[in-house]
């Protein structure tokens, strides 16, 4: 697989995080930003085809969102 070496800046505490997080989880810094960019590109897709969606199809229902986030194992919502 074809790798590029890029070049970020961090605001000083929030690299401190990374470097913790990235060694607590045995990744390398490396690995740990592009699972943490993968990520964020796979929730942004996600995003935008549930935008898409709801444009084609209407708005989820209350009941909708409540079964789904049932489904995904969040505790129900208070009212």
């Amino acid at each position: 697989m074809a790798v590029q070496k890029l070049s970020v800046s961090f605001e000083t505490e929030l690299a401190d995080a990374v470097r913790v997080a990235a060694q607590a989880s045995g990744a390398g810094l490396s690995g740990w930003l592009a699972e943490a960019a993968a990520a964020r590109l796979r929730a942004e897709s996600i995003d935008d085809f549930l935008a898409d969606y709801q444009t084609r199809r209407g708005a989820f229902s209350q009941a909708e969102l409540a079964a789904a986030a049932a489904d995904l194992g969040y505790p129900p919502e208070r009212p």
